[in-house]
């Protein structure tokens, strides 16, 4: 069985979708993304890595994207189908009470419902 392709997007791909869905529709959406420091880790191969950091203060596991229309904010973390939430996301998402989530491709229909 082969899966279907809206399925198989990466986190950036849906992560683009979902935006622009939300900015067509009003929303305002806010994403902080991950920056080169410098700095370098070697990795379980022994390769030396460039490592990725998005810089920003306050508990880790913000949330990938921020939306807000009309005094309703959403906080929204984006995985793959097959990717995993950390402790620290699923703390940001449960005190969002109610207006946090975690979303993957094959959640495209609540999506819709939700930002309409």
């Amino acid at each position: 069985m082969t899966t279907p392709l809206h399925l198989r997007q990466s986190e950036r791909q849906f992560q683009q979708a979902v935006m622009e869905y939300a900015q067509a529709r009003g929303w305002m959406v806010m994403h902080i993304r991950p920056a080169r420091t410098g700095r370098t880790r070697t990795n379980k191969q022994g390769e030396e890595r460039e490592v990725w950091d998005t810089p920003y203060e306050g508990d880790p596991g913000f949330p990938d994207l921020v939306l807000v229309r009309s005094g309703r904010v959403w906080l929204f973390e984006l995985k793959s189908e097959r990717g995993a939430v950390t402790n620290a996301q699923e703390k940001w998402l449960n005190a969002a009470e109610g207006h946090g989530a975690v979303l993957r491709p094959s959640d495209w229909p609540q999506i819709e419902e939700v930002l309409k």
